[in-house]
């Protein structure tokens, strides 16, 4: 007689499924949202970086548009922040390989730019940003759109 297969993975019953999920899940769930911040200033970085980890997140940074695409394969972020103008790849190309990719198609995307008007926005949102801040920006405007965003995100269809 062969038996059953015994899970090692701890579970818990989850109220509102019912149904045992494992632990692993649960806790992923709990950990704060990770923020890719992307933004060739490193003045604008740390005050990004700051202002999201006083709200309660992680942030991972990038200089550039090659590292942030790197990074978004490694770190796995749950929302990325993108400078228009950066060296090399730019973040608007960035916004475009992501949302190209069935894998990181979903990630929301805010831009940051210093560039206002509304060709630079509706191009923004053209190749695939969620959302656009023109600079200088109110470092709680920043702080509510990320909210917004990732509140957002977890509404859609699919989304755990």
């Amino acid at each position: 007689m062969v038996g059953a297969a015994v899970s090692m993975v701890p579970t818990f019953v989850a109220p509102e499924l019912g149904h045992p999920v494992p632990v692993a899940d649960w806790c992923t769930d709990l950990a704060d949202p990770t923020v890719l911040v992307a933004d060739d200033d490193e003045a604008v970085r740390e005050l990004v970086t700051h202002k999201l980890v006083a709200a309660g997140y992680r942030v991972v940074t990038a200089d550039n548009g090659a590292s942030a695409l790197r990074m978004v394969v490694t770190e796995q972020p749950d929302m990325i922040i993108l400078d228009v103008s950066m060296p090399g790849l730019d973040g608007l190309s960035v916004c475009y390989e992501l949302h190209s990719s069935a894998e990181t198609a979903r990630i929301p995307v805010l831009i940051m730019s210093g560039h206002g008007r509304k060709v630079d926005i509706d191009l923004g949102m053209t190749v695939g940003a969620d959302d656009y801040l023109v600079k200088p920006f109110n470092p709680a405007e920043l702080v509510r759109r990320v909210r917004w965003l990732l509140l957002a995100d977890e509404d859609l269809p699919g989304s755990i």
